[in-house]
Parts: C-alpha cells; structure tokens; sequence
C-alpha cells in the first residue's frame, strides 16, 4: 500500500513540476516578443529595420554618428556650413546595391539635395 502510494504522489508532482516548466517557457517566449526595440551597433546613432520584399527577411542599418557636439548640442545641423559640407562628401559615396544603405538615411537627416543641405 506505501509503495503504490508514494508512485501517485511522485507521478502528480512530476506532472504539476512538467505543467509550471511549460508556464515559464510559455511566458519568457512572450516576453520576447514585445521588446521588437532595435539597438544600434557600437558607435552608431541611429537604427532603422529594413524588410526584403522578395524574402520576407528583416535586417538592420546602422548610421550617424553617437554623442552630442562639443557645446551639447545636436551634430545634425542642417542648412549650414558644415551640412553643405557632408552633403558634398556624401554625394560623391557609390549607391549600395540593396537600398536603404546607411549614406541614404544619413544624407536623409541632413537633408541633402544634390551637394547643399536644405534647412
């Protein structure tokens, strides 16, 4: 009679230990899920998630520079001496072969046209 008993008990604590394990995968496999958040790679300001139409994949680019200017403030400043300056460095970058490409998004910001950066 003691033998039989302690079976059950060992079976229905091995299946209630069984049930909170799959709980825990259950709830840590939807915690996942809501951070879709992407970090930038070291050294890198920006980040934009790109999907390919033809596979369905997602990838992520990277671009702009980390930190603030010297005095605080924003290092993307454009319509001045210095935006006209990147957008005349950044034109003359080769187009990438699967857009968007980081010198896209980044003259994006600066708001290039041609070689001058517009306010």
């Amino acid at each position: 009679m003691y033998v039989k008993c302690r079976g059950i008990v060992w079976k229905i604590i091995s299946i209630f230990v069984y049930c909170i394990c799959n709980i825990v995968y259950i709830i840590m496999a939807t915690v996942k899920k809501k951070s879709t958040r992407k970090k930038p790679t070291k050294g890198k300001r920006f980040v934009k998630v790109v999907k390919n139409a033809k596979t369905g994949r997602t990838r992520k680019v990277s671009y702009g520079q980390a930190g603030k200017a010297k005095k605080g403030g924003d290092r993307i400043r454009p319509g001045t001496k210095k935006g006209d300056a990147y957008c005349a460095r950044s034109a003359k970058i080769k187009k990438c072969k699967n857009p968007p490409c980081a010198n896209a998004l980044s003259r994006k910001k600066w708001k290039c046209k041609g070689k001058k950066s517009m306010k």
